[in-house]
């Protein structure tokens, strides 16, 4: 059976938000560092932002994958079992949640494996129907820069005609060819349905791993700027500090690695001062 987006949204609410913003994040492709999931889920927290739908993930996602045992466990859900009982099976959601008095939908959830098209329709059809006018998206990659340097961020647009609106927030304009994000085939999709997109992505480093919350209170940071939200973010910072003083620690015990990231704060720095002579 083929369900169509109206059997797969789970509509608790329906705001009314005339022009309002859907701040988009999906695990997988470009969640590095938790940067797409683990931003919008704090602004979430911060703005106390209330679920209100829904896609049912049941159709979109592969779980029996066949290969290695190392491939297959990438698409399979985590599990725990205490004591010989299962305690917790962590299967796939994707909630919409709202914030009123910004008119801001936020939502988290999974790329899709499968389906592309009817996920896509399940968000466009949400964002008609509460008034939503544009779509931003944040995510990550892995790059060059330092751990102890400002990520590098990087902005994509479904028109042209935003670009000029969005280098007041300093964001560098994405060059890039390869294998394509959901999200890019959703910017693609977005001019079509009446809809502004944009992509804030955020260069991380590759030589680390798990959630990264220098880069996620980077991009927090600019996207209360974006949405002009109000946001209290000193825990956010204090974290990110901590974080860094940590990772800086451990790395310093490793004296090839502490050269490489030496050799990246050299190039790091040496580019923004390219920058800043370009732009004099």
């Amino acid at each position: 059976m083929n369900e169509t987006p109206d059997d797969l949204l789970r509509i608790r609410r329906t705001p009314d938000y005339a022009d309002g913003t859907l701040v988009l994040a999906l695990n997988g492709w470009m969640d590095g560092g938790d940067v797409s999931t683990g931003t919008v889920e704090r602004l979430a927290r911060l703005v106390d932002a209330e679920p209100v739908a829904e896609i049912d993930p049941d159709p979109f996602y592969i779980f029996n994958f066949p290969g290695s045992m190392e491939i297959a466990a990438m698409f399979r859900p985590a599990t725990e079992i205490q004591n010989g009982v299962v305690s917790h099976v962590e299967m796939p959601t994707n909630i919409f949640y709202a914030h009123d008095p910004g008119s801001l939908l936020l939502f988290v959830g999974s790329e899709p494996n499968l389906r592309w098209r009817t996920f896509g329709e399940c968000l466009f059809r949400f964002a008609h129907q509460t008034g939503v006018r544009r779509i931003l998206f944040v995510g990550s990659f892995g790059g060059t820069v330092p751990h102890t340097r400002e990520p590098r961020l990087f902005v994509t647009v479904s028109n042209a005609e935003l670009l000029p609106a969005m280098e007041q927030y300093q964001l560098r304009r994405t060059d890039y060819e390869g294998p394509g994000s959901f999200t890019t085939y959703l910017m693609s999709q977005a001019e079509s349905q009446g809809l502004e997109m944009i992509s804030l992505v955020a260069e991380i480093p590759a030589y680390l791993q798990g959630a990264n919350p220098t880069c996620i209170e980077a991009v927090t940071r600019r996207l209360a700027k974006i949405l002009r939200l109000p946001l209290e973010l000193d825990s956010l910072r204090s974290a990110s500090t901590e974080w860094e003083l940590q990772v800086s620690s451990a790395i310093e015990e490793n004296a090839e690695l502490a050269a490489r990231v030496h050799e990246l704060e050299e190039q790091y720095d040496n580019d923004l001062l390219r920058q800043e002579a370009e732009g004099a």
